[in-house]
């Protein structure tokens, strides 16, 4: 579905990730571990088009990104929600749900994506009237993934979902990640934790220093000495 070639992105004079070369094929999670300021991020918002890659192409379904405008290539299938979850805190529940459905053709299919959208979250749909910035950490992370679905994407990206969360509620979030990919849905996820990450995804890079150190199954990842040590404190 898509693969990244020798991606290298720079902030400046700083160089952020090099050498950056990956794929995601259609109905896998995919994870992304390291640690804070690996380039995890940075890699996500160049898929998405809010960084340029100055090297490389990034490719989702035989279409070159590299050059499109952000809301050029959600159009084309591909959402993210972002690490910080940056919600519209005095809107409501509703309204930052409809504030990700505004590009394209996704805005009138909006009330039928809204049906959908509640039935997968119905603590959503109960507080669809609620201020976003009085949720809990859990329910606003839940509204970040609904709104990147109004889209309606073939991909989704997710970045650091477990952020700041009580590991209960981190838990439930990754359940939700799970029944995502049953509804056919194929997911790149970037965390830190990665003992969740190595629970849900087919298949596991590892970024450190901004570049890719390790890759492969996750079921073999995670027994692998060194991850164990260091990522997984055992």
């Amino acid at each position: 579905m898509m693969r990244l070639n020798d991606v290298e992105v720079w902030y400046g004079k700083i160089r952020a990730v090099s050498g950056i070369s990956l794929d995601v094929r259609k109905g896998e999670i995919v994870g992304l571990i390291g640690p804070n300021g690996a380039g995890k991020t940075t890699i996500l918002n160049a898929i998405i088009g809010v960084v340029r890659a100055t090297k490389g192409e990034i490719i989702f379904e035989n279409d070159r990104l590299n050059d499109l405008e952000t809301h050029e290539i959600i159009k084309r299938g591909i959402a993210i929600a972002p690490e910080g979850r940056q919600l519209f805190p005095f809107l409501t529940v509703e309204e930052n749900l409809l504030m990700g459905a505004i590009n394209g053709d996704a805005w009138n299919k909006r009330s039928e994506t809204l049906k959908f959208i509640y039935s997968l979250f119905p603590r959503l749909s109960e507080r669809r009237a609620q201020l976003a910035g009085t949720l809990s950490g859990g329910e606003q992370q839940m509204l970040t993934i609904a709104r990147a679905l109004m889209t309606r994407p073939k991909l989704l990206l997710v970045d650091e979902p477990s952020l700041g969360l009580a590991p209960k509620v981190a838990l439930e979030i990754y359940r939700l990640l799970e029944r995502l990919r049953k509804e056919g849905l194929t997911i790149l996820l970037s965390d830190q934790n990665a003992k969740r990450v190595f629970e849900i995804s087919d298949r596991t890079y590892v970024v450190e220093n901004g570049r890719i150190v390790m890759e492969g199954k996750s079921s073999e990842l995670k027994e692998d000495e060194r991850i164990r040590r260091v990522y997984l404190g055992l």
